[in-house]
This record gives structure tokens, sequence and C-alpha cells, in this order.
């Protein structure tokens, strides 16, 4: 696997390893001071300050279940900016199956800067397949996987 793909690969496990922690600190720093964060439930958060403001506050009250994620693809659109896919599962605390209610296709985008890459945007955009059941049933399928 060529090595860049393998960099924004790691940045996206390190993005979905912070939030199982409940690392706000880390998640944060892993956009650009500018950077975006599109949440599940819509919620749109700018910046590496507003991310941690955002995100701290859920993992001191809640405890959050964990992702379970199959990246589908790495893109580049430049040497230094790329497109990463995925689809994710959340697993609820004290639970060992994905709840499929919440389902979700992650697209990250990254960029190359100062020597490592970096969060421009992730989207956490729900999967729902309204009138197609049997596609949640195949993303859910494919995610119980990897437990």
């Amino acid at each position: 696997m060529d090595s860049r793909k393998q960099q924004v690969i790691t940045l996206y496990q390190q993005l979905l390893d912070a939030w199982n922690h409940q690392d706000a600190r880390s998640m944060a720093d892993l956009y650009t001071e500018d950077g975006e964060q599109v949440g599940f439930d819509g919620s749109q958060v700018i910046g590496q300050a507003e991310i941690y403001a955002h995100i701290a506050p859920i993992f001191e009250h809640h405890a959050t279940a964990r992702f379970v994620s199959k990246v589908k693809s790495v893109r580049f659109l430049s040497d230094d900016v790329a497109v990463l896919r995925a689809i994710a599962g959340m697993v609820p605390c004290g639970q060992s199956n994905i709840n499929p209610n919440v389902n979700t296709h992650h697209t990250l985008i990254a960029i190359w800067t100062g020597g490592k890459w970096r969060i421009v945007l992730f989207q956490n955009t729900p999967a729902q397949f309204h009138g197609t059941p049997e596609l949640a049933e195949q993303m859910s399928a494919e995610l119980r996987a990897l437990l």
C-alpha cells in the first residue's frame, strides 16, 4: 500500500481512537486550525478550539459508544490533498454489537501541511437508506464482521 494512503488512513484511525477514548484534546488537535467537523446530527463546528469546546462536554456528560469502521477508499486530489471515505457503526457501552440505527458514512478531507496530514473536513452522515432496508442490513453485516 502506498505510504501516503496509509498515512491518511492512520489519521482517520487516530480520529476514531480519540473518540473511542473520549479524548477531545487529541481529537481536536488532528484538525487544521480552521478545520471543520459536521456531526451525525448536522451540527457544524469550525476550528480546533470550537471542535474541542463542542466535543469535550459530550465526553464529560455521556458514555459514548465506540466506533467500528471500514475504509472504503482513499483518493488523492493532488499530492497534498486526500479524500477518505469509510463506513462506520457504533457499539454502545456495555454491548458487543453495533446499533444499526446509527450507522454512518464518514468523509474526511486531509491536507499535507507542516510535515504531516491534518483534517480539513470530517463529515459524519447518517446511513438511513430510506426505502432500501436491504442496504442498511448489508452495511450492518459488513461492520459486524469487524467485531
